[in-house]
């Protein structure tokens, strides 16, 4: 399930706005630290002596005795030196991690902020803050805050914090102090905006992802070709092809020249939507600017002809990719075998198989699976019997979507048995069957007349509480009762737990009357 994230509340999309609308920024408070004094003193002089000369050993007598106030001023004192200063965060945080407290760990931020030791920063925010809630967002900023006239920090500080909880996925955070920064008049630069819309893009929240958008250019903050890129995918994602376009044409205008990456989106975005005449006019303009598209523009077009079934026209692309000298991936091959395989053209997609292999090209699981299951589709089991074999031969391993295959294949000659057999050694190996392959192999049972294999496999459906459909009861009930073999119904009734999840109705002879006569008082109702 998908997180609820609520609407980001104070992000405006009315246009940008001029000047004199823009409200005038809060003034960073200033709140001065109490200074040491008498043993406060004393022991911070004495600790500090210790710390710069690297005498940790030293140190361990007194660390019962380091209070919040007194590391506090050892951090201030330690900021012109990062590296002791994380150092001795961890000696602290193991020795006395009680002795840390918000304010102290805000000016460890700061000084490793102002020391540009971003990385740093991030492991410490990752490893100290995120993995608990003990220190809620409002607190952290507004720590750095009271802190930030002290330390004679830089704004650089509050983008690394809501650069931070972007990476983490943490949105709401980000966005309340994404606020919460504007309030205050620092902004985050380029990279974090686009590290949060890189994130948001993720998990699939576009309409969050247009909302920051239209608030960065509220607020000044200039894009880059990454941002644009991102807002045309989240355009696309969400339905609005035109206005990806629309963007698309102002590239230029606001001062960016469009990548390989704009057009590859686009692309993909005309391709899912069948406009592939569209999709094809890009490349030959892609081309047109000089840019050179790259397998994955290849791509993208030969699996939208494929998805349309014209084929000829996937491997038109596949030749101008060659003269392009764009080598073919794996993925490639296998969007065209899968193709091949989907029209019942199994021999042309083995053809490409031994051109990958001829070509050098990695052959993975699924070329095979594609294979495999092209063979079934068409009644070749013993061309797809030679695969597994050879794949077992390899380094690969057969997958569910392998065995799937081989029961689909079997099933379609009738062979109910041996579907059977690979159907238990796919449990056996560790893969569960799909709803589909349990009931295609009832249903092969119930052609056969071997209505015992059939019970036995819907035993074991109902075992894992899928439910069976009315279609494929209707197909078993009947040839049981015609069959004259009703110890398999009060077998079914009484051996599992979940024949609730066959209406009961199925239970009696006569249960195509009652359900007719249910059907005809509900029509009577309506």
């Amino acid at each position: 399930m998908k997180p609820r994230f609520p609407p980001i509340r104070h992000l405006s999309t009315s246009p940008s706005p001029t000047a004199s609308s823009i409200p005038a920024s809060l003034p960073v408070p200033h709140r001065t630290i109490p200074p040491p004094r008498g043993q406060d003193l004393d022991f911070i002089t004495v600790f500090h002596s210790h710390l710069i000369n690297s005498g940790w050993p030293q140190l361990l007598p007194l660390a019962p005795s380091l209070t919040p106030f007194r590391l506090l001023h050892l951090f201030l004192l330690l900021r012109p030196d990062p590296t002791l200063s994380l150092s001795f965060y961890n000696w602290a945080h193991l020795h006395h991690p009680s002795s840390i407290s918000l304010p102290a760990f805000s000016v460890l931020l700061h000084t490793l902020s102002q020391s540009h030791r971003l990385k740093s920063a991030h492991s410490l925010l990752s490893s100290s803050l995120f993995p608990t809630s003990a220190i809620s967002r409002f607190d952290l900023f507004h720590s750095l805050l009271h802190t930030y006239r002290v330390c004679c920090a830089t704004p650089q500080v509050f983008d690394l914090l809501f650069s931070a909880y972007a990476r983490q996925k943490k949105f709401r955070a980000a966005t309340d102090v994404f606020l919460w920064m504007k309030d205050y008049g620092f902004l985050p630069n380029i990279r974090s905006c686009n590290a949060f819309l890189s994130s948001l893009l993720s998990i699939g929240r576009t309409d969050i992802v247009l909302s920051f958008y239209k608030e960065m250019r509220r607020a000044r903050i200039s894009a880059n070709v990454y941002t644009l890129n991102m807002v045309m995918s989240a355009y696309c994602n969400s339905g609005k092809l035109e206005k990806a376009m629309d963007l698309f044409g102002k590239m230029e205008t606001l001062g960016f020249s469009p990548t390989v990456v704009s057009f590859n989106i686009l692309i993909d975005a005309h391709c899912k939507n069948g406009q592939l005449s569209t999709a094809a006019r890009l490349l030959k303009s892609m081309k047109g600017k000089g840019m050179d598209p790259s397998v994955v523009t290849y791509n993208t077009l030969i699996n939208g002809f494929c998805s349309e079934g014209r084929l000829h026209e996937a491997n038109k692309i596949l030749n101008e990719m060659n003269v392009s000298m764009v080598t073919p991936s794996t993925v490639t091959y296998n969007i065209l075998i899968s193709g091949y395989c989907k029209a019942n053209n199994s021999e042309m997609a083995f053809r490409l198989f031994e051109e990958m292999v001829e070509k050098g090209v990695e052959v993975d699981i699924v070329t095979y699976n594609s294979l495999i299951l092209g063979f079934c589709n068409e009644g070749k089991t013993k061309k797809a019997a030679y695969l597994v074999k050879e794949l077992n031969s390899g380094n690969l391993k057969p997958n569910g979507s392998t065995y799937a295959a081989l029961v689909f294949g079997q099933c379609q000659r009738k062979n109910s048995e041996r579907a059977y057999q690979i159907f238990k050694a796919m449990k056996k190996n560790g893969f569960e069957p799909r709803v589909e392959i349990s009931e295609i192999l009832i249903s092969t049972f119930c052609k056969n007349g071997d209505y015992e294999g059939a019970v036995e496999v819907l035993n074991e459906m109902l075992e894992r509480c899928f439910a069976p459909s009315n279609a494929l009861l209707d197909e078993l009930f009947e040839g049981i009762y015609e069959a004259r073999k009703t110890h398999l119904v009060e077998k079914l009734r009484s051996e599992i737990s979940n024949v609730r999840l066959i209406p009961e109705t199925y239970f009696h002879k006569d249960y195509r009357k009652a359900d007719q006569g249910n059907r005809c008082e509900g029509q009577i109702i309506s």
